[in-house]
């Protein structure tokens, strides 16, 4: 017996095909290798963006890519603080992080808000595991060097064991940005800088920022699709280009490109499935930077 299908149908159908078999070559390039994803702000905020990013990860692990998570949550310490009536200051961007800041950081980042990320993870299906870096000594850090900003850090080694442990368990690592000194104090550690670190310490193939913007806005006020290590550091540069949560970011992906890293990625986390736009079709959404011409 003939079965006839409807024209519209079958336009439908086809369409839907020819999609998965657009994505199929970045599947496989991507497959095996592990994609670092700093996930924040809208993306992390919103419940519905939320469950879209899960679906993202969980998209990711079934195609074999080993996604890690890394997440920071400035404006929940900024809330909690007011709630307590401990005093929020920032010099160049960075919160100043006294005793008392701390405690807070530390109870929302590795506390409540890990285990919110961890939570809508596994409810998606993902096997999202969640720890700081000062499990298994994963990021040992420093006091920041210049102006005392107190208990504020900088990563000056990744024992990467714990999170390969992980990957290879086909979990998926949701890491907080705090870290500890040799000595076992605690620092408050900028998230994006952590997953430009953790990127380099895994030989990941990308880095992924899901930021509140559409990606990196160039001097002429328009998104810049794609750009170098060199030209990135040319608009760091440039007076007035490049600001607030931004330059670190922007940073780090020059960092972790000069470390090895082939591409990362500055995409718009308030856009549903951006992971999947950016790293699964060709155009993408937002910019993606590059090694310079001629760099190993």
């Amino acid at each position: 017996m003939t079965i006839d299908v409807p024209p519209q149908t079958r336009e439908r159908t086809v369409a839907k095909a020819r999609t998965l078999l657009d994505a199929l070559p970045f599947m496989q390039e991507h497959a095996g290798r592990v994609v670092v994803v700093k996930y924040g702000g809208a993306a992390m905020e919103a419940t519905g963006l939320a469950a879209s990013f899960a679906r993202d990860v969980m998209l990711l692990r079934s195609v074999g890519i080993k996604p890690v998570v890394v997440h920071g949550g400035g404006p929940a310490v900024t809330q909690l603080s007011a709630r307590l009536g401990i005093e929020t200051t920032f010099v160049d961007g960075v919160r100043v992080t006294d005793a008392q800041t701390l405690d807070v950081a530390t109870m929302v980042l590795a506390g409540k808000l890990n285990t919110d990320v961890v939570s809508t993870l596994v409810a998606g299906g993902v096997h999202a595991v969640g720890l700081s870096g000062v499990d298994g000594r994963l990021l040992l850090a420093r006091k920041t060097q210049g102006p005392d900003l107190g208990f504020v850090g900088e990563v000056i080694h990744v024992d990467a064991r714990v999170l390969a442990t992980l990957l290879d368990a086909s979990f998926v690592p949701v890491v907080a940005s705090i870290a500890m000194d040799e000595t076992g104090q605690a620092y408050n550690v900028n998230a994006d800088v952590v997953a430009a670190e953790l990127a380099v310490a895994l030989g990941a193939h990308k880095l992924v920022y899901l930021n509140d913007v559409p990606g990196l806005i160039g001097p002429a006020g328009d998104l810049l699709s794609e750009l170098s290590a060199a030209s990135a550091e040319e608009l760091l540069a440039t007076h007035g280009v490049v600001d607030g949560g931004m330059i670190p970011k922007l940073e780090s992906a020059v960092r972790a490109l000069r470390a090895g890293i082939e591409r990362v990625h500055l995409v718009d986390g308030r856009v549903e499935h951006a992971v999947v736009l950016e790293l699964f079709t060709p155009e993408g959404i937002g910019t993606m930077i590059t090694p310079d011409v001629g760099a190993a």
